[in-house]
């Protein structure tokens, strides 16, 4: 059976058919890197769980992101902790020149990713272990932790290990977006809530989750570059040592309060909530959280990574690209609001967000798209300011 080769690029590599282990395996090129796979459904798209081992086509930007990242950070060495096909890893060391570690529990898959490392010619350093003993027995200065599903099992551990970053991708965003309420408190020991923000809610309960960790430790981190995008929550993170960096910290983390009967929503800089009322309602608001209240970028960075990115292949390379421009403008006021959702309780037609965002603007507040959402804004507006606000864009 001949191998099969699903490419966003020119690059190819001629595999030997004649080798039982790749007889029903898929070539794929992402980015500049190109490997084999087993062979997916094609029926449905590369769905995840459709071969022995995983791979999500889906996920590639997610990738490219940390590609970008990586070249501009260029640490020491770098761990891919659950690599699955070992596509992160191989793209790394390819097209980062990164010494690269590249760990899974999964023998098959360990048997892939030599393969394939063999194949490209790179020094790929690949371990079989169960992904918390590897972090407990050796420190590592980049570990990038990507699991299917909650990394909250290997944060404390992947902390401990983690020389300089730390990245962390979670899929469970129902559970970290208030739709599966108590496994959000039980996986993050706090509070989410399914609001029409959630997206928001959801990357800032992983971060907070990370923070309060490296805390224990007295740590601190600094967020680099982190979004919510379709179905993922991704944070790389810089990690500060000290207690000062702790106590910055711990300065970070706070509350959502969010009212249960309008868009009302007040943000609270402390560990444990107080009781906010909503001055419209006079009801006591919902406190959401911990969470990470702070900045979730390095704007300096995020700049850098614009001024690289036009001479990459990366296959997301359009949607990375407006998700940064939109990241290098973003507001750091939380949470955002969706215009869409503000005019319909109000019952007029949503305005153009450039009219509505003007008209606050006009009126001496700042406002910027977010990044979570077409239709989504931050605003140091308060809430009745940008009512107003689309009742007259509206008639505009």
């Amino acid at each position: 059976m001949p191998i099969d080769q699903y490419s966003s690029g020119d690059e190819g590599i001629s595999f030997a058919k004649n080798q039982k282990y790749w007889m029903d395996s898929a070539l794929v090129i992402e980015g500049t890197t190109a490997f084999c796979i087993p062979r997916q459904d094609e029926s449905a798209h590369f769905p995840p769980g459709s071969a022995p081992i995983f791979f999500n086509k889906r996920m590639e930007l997610n990738r490219d992101a940390t590609i970008l990242l990586l070249l501009d950070l260029m640490p020491s060495e770098y761990l891919d902790l659950m690599a699955a096909t070992g596509v992160r890893a191989l793209r790394v060391a390819h097209e980062c020149g990164i010494p690269v570690i590249a760990n899974d529990r999964d023998s098959s898959a360990v048997m892939l990713l030599r393969e394939n490392a063999n194949r490209l010619g790179h020094p790929i350093r690949v371990v079989n272990r169960d992904a918390n003993a590897l972090l407990s027995a050796e420190r590592f200065d980049t570990v990038d932790l990507d699991p299917f599903g909650s990394p909250a099992p290997f944060i404390d551990s992947a902390i401990r290990s983690a020389r300089h970053y730390l990245f962390v991708t979670a899929t469970d965003t129902a559970p970290l977006c208030g739709a599966h309420l108590k496994a959000g408190m039980r996986r993050y020991a706090a509070r989410p809530m399914n609001t029409e923000y959630h997206p928001e809610v959801g990357l800032r309960m992983l971060i907070g989750h990370v923070a309060r960790e490296a805390m224990k430790y007295d740590r601190g981190i600094e967020p680099l570059l982190s979004f919510a995008f379709e179905h993922f929550h991704r944070t790389h993170l810089r990690m500060v040592p000290g207690v000062r960096a702790a106590d910055r910290t711990l300065a970070s983390l706070g509350y959502i309060h969010q009212c249960p009967s309008c868009a009302y929503r007040e943000v609270e800089a402390e560990l444990l909530p107080g009781a906010v009322y909503c001055p419209k309602c006079s009801v006591k608001a919902t406190p959401i959280g911990p969470l990470w209240i702070g900045d979730i970028v390095d704007r300096e960075l995020v700049l850098r990574l614009q001024g690289r990115i036009n001479d990459m292949a990366l296959g997301s390379k359009a949607r990375l690209s407006r998700l940064l421009t939109i990241l290098s403008d973003e507001l750091s006021e939380l949470p955002h609001y969706d215009y869409h959702r503000l005019a319909k309780r109000l019952r007029v037609s949503p305005p153009a967000m450039e009219i509505f965002l003007k008209e606050l603007e006009e009126r001496g507040y700042r406002s910027s798209r977010a990044h979570y959402s077409g239709t989504a804004f931050l605003t140091d507006a308060p809430l009745s300011v940008c009512e107003d606000a689309i009742r007259v864009s509206s008639q505009s």
